[in-house]
């Protein structure tokens, strides 16, 4: 698999020149650079190793004004050549190059103390004891040391052999096959637009094929791939890479940009992060503190919240959220590089945990929630993912950046936990899941809201499904209150009966009293018909309010034994059947348009019901108003 080697260190500590030594490319491309004899942008180079391979090589500046400039270089290194200078030793920048590259996850190196040449055997010695010594608690500690001069060609054998056995030895970790490239140059080449390089992070990328510009969401094709100098079909991971860019303009690029297909990356504006705060950093770190935030090959202004604390001391390690003022996109376990303002140098940095954050309140459950993703590994991650999101749910394609994992081992695991009941797709379309303990947690709050529903409404068989969303499920997504009523009803939780819901043991039971309550007003009017009585007329003997009796109308009306009219108003059903028959039959004889006299005419009622009745029959869909008369709506023409 291929291998990325960054430099590190002092500025005039020779890397450029190291490097052009040992692969013959000058890495300093700019004017300036070659005027000033300092690098200040990234340089590139390969290697050439005796399996045939071929090494990839990011040369960083290393003058503090430029340290931005070396953190995006070295986020996509799998190890680092450190130089140190044999006639100065260790340097300010010696010290935060090796930091910064600690903080990215750089596990692996080896040290050129290069010009050797200008010192004597006794002081490279001493140098070679001194530099071993502080390298010793980094990850650098017994790595190899080479000592080696660019101009007189020491120790360049010796120190190609070491990073020949270090690369061949050296397997680096792809963590997806989510293709992701950060862009750390943007420049034209006539004849063919425009052009972007970069280190991809996973994935691959071929020819032809559609990438989008995030965070900015534009997408283009990929005309033409170039790695190491050859024009190449397909470019795999950890590779050096040119894409040349059709359908984009230079000006609508920039360094930091990320490449990667359409939809597969999601930008949030809040990052989970757990985050160290360096040994070396004179002071804490304190809550919302703003800082240089640097993510792959971008710098941005960022404020630190933390969740459990005010501070975070030097050495400590600690959760906290960092909130952008524009939107930025990163996957689960990408490494984050903090730098000060004043004065201007590393002081923390960590991986992120979740790249889909959301604002939560301090000291709170859903804080204590986050803790779960800094502590897990795959199936864990993807539950802790799916359990914080809630109700929400997450996509297949949100939970390959919130987890990393391969797609291949995403669905195994979802499949694993599907099975287990732990994990519950609910949207076939989208591939859109959420957490078993949050489906859980769900039918238990319906059951209990049906329950405070029929103690409320004892008379009431149950609810009606649309009734039910926009009450109880009125804040969930439509397809998960679908699923979660039906799943509820599989399992005997909630019974669906005449398209109502209710809980198993609940019945409608009158008491003697409300049993003839009810049977008087259904007896008032079923004799009364189209001209129902008067409600006072039917409850005052019994000493009964309309409020109280309001339970009785309803049921009857979920019966299907009343029609509600209006207000206050109801017919006995039939009645009102019957009346809208003879009104499809009068269309059915020819007839166009019903004026309200030859609706009175056929009812044979008076304004006090005709108005309410004609006016119910345009809400139920049987006719439609033109002006002061009504026509049988076309759907209801056949009759």
């Amino acid at each position: 698999m291929p291998v990325i080697m960054g430099t590190a260190g002092h500025i005039d500590h020779g890397k450029t020149s190291l490097v052009r030594a040992l692969t013959g490319i000058d890495c300093d491309r700019l004017a300036e650079e070659k005027r000033r004899g300092i690098t200040i942008e990234l340089g590139f180079a390969f290697l050439d190793l005796p399996d045939g391979s071929r090494l990839g090589i990011v040369d960083v500046p290393g003058h503090e004004r430029f340290v931005k400039n070396m953190v995006a270089g070295a986020a996509g290194i799998d190890f680092v050549l450190l130089v140190i200078a044999a006639d100065e030793g260790i340097m300010p920048q010696t010290r935060e190059h090796l930091e910064i590259c600690s903080l990215l996850g750089v596990q692996a190196g080896l040290v050129a103390l290069t010009k050797a040449d200008m010192v004597d055997e006794e002081w490279l010695e001493m140098v070679r004891d001194e530099t071993a010594r502080y390298l010793e608690p980094t990850f650098l500690g017994g790595a190899p040391m080479v000592p080696v001069s660019a101009v007189t060609g020491q120790g360049l054998d010796e120190l190609r052999a070491a990073i020949a056995a270090l690369a061949a030895g050296f397997a680096p970790r792809r963590r997806s096959d989510l293709f992701r490239l950060p862009v750390d140059r943007v420049f034209s080449i006539k004849g063919h637009g425009t052009v972007v390089t970069g280190t991809s992070l996973a994935g691959k990328i071929a020819v032809g094929e559609e990438v989008q510009v995030y965070p900015k969401g534009r997408k283009a094709k990929v005309r033409g791939l170039e790695c190491h100098g050859a024009m190449v079909n397909e470019a795999p991971a950890g590779v050096r890479t040119a894409v040349n860019l059709g359908g984009l303009e230079v000006s609508e690029l920039e360094r930091g940009d990320v490449l990667a297909r359409p939809d597969s990356l999601f930008p949030s504006q809040v990052w989970d992060v757990e985050l160290t705060c360096l040994a070396s950093t004179p002071r804490s770190l304190k809550h919302r503190k703003e800082v240089h935030f640097h993510h792959g090959a971008r710098e941005v202004m960022a404020r630190v919240y933390f969740l459990d604390r005010e501070e975070l001391k030097p050495g400590d390690t600690a959760l906290c959220q960092v909130r952008f003022e524009e939107p930025l996109a990163g996957v689960y376990g990408d490494r984050v590089v903090l730098r000060s303002f004043s004065p201007l140098r590393t002081i923390a940095g960590g991986r992120i945990v979740n790249p889909l954050g959301r604002r939560v309140r301090r000291f709170s459950s859903q804080a204590k929630g986050i803790e779960a993703l800094r502590l897990g590994q795959g199936e864990d991650v993807l539950r802790a993912q799916l359990e914080l999101v809630g109700p929400s749910g997450l996509t297949q394609a949100q939970l390959l950046i919130l987890t990393d994992m391969e797609s291949k081992a995403l669905e195994k695991a979802l499949g694993l936990l599907g099975g287990r009941q732990e994990a519950l797709q609910f949207d076939r379309e989208t591939r859109t899941y959420v957490a078993g303990s949050v489906v859980a947690g769900l039918i238990d709050c319906l059951t209990r809201f049906l329950g405070e529903f029929h103690r409320r409404e004892p008379m009431r068989p149950g609810l009606a499904r649309g009734e039910l969303a926009s009450t109880w499920g009125r804040e969930l997504p439509s397809k998960l209150f679908h699923f979660l009523v039906e799943r509820a009803a599989r399992q005997g939780t909630v019974t669906l009966e005449n398209d109502l819901f209710r809980l198993p043991g609940h019945r409608v039971s009158l008491a003697s009293d409300t049993a003839k309550l009810r049977e008087a007003v259904l007896t008032a009017y079923e004799a009364g018909g189209l001209t129902p009585p008067n409600l006072k007329d039917v409850l005052g003997p019994l000493g009964v309010e309309f409020k109280e009796a309001t339970p009785v109308f309803k049921m009857l009306q979920d019966e299907g034994k009343l029609t509600k009219i209006k207000e206050e108003m109801y017919f006995a059903t039939p009645a009102v059947t019957g009346l809208t028959d003879r009104v499809r039959a009068w269309f059915a004889a020819g007839r166009e348009e019903m004026e309200p006299s030859d609706f009175r005419d056929l009812s044979g009622l008076s304004r006090k019901y005709s108005i309410p009745l004609l006016e119910w029959l345009d809400k139920e869909k049987v006719t439609v108003r033109v002006g002061d008369n009504r026509r049988l709506r076309k759907r209801d023409a056949v009759g």
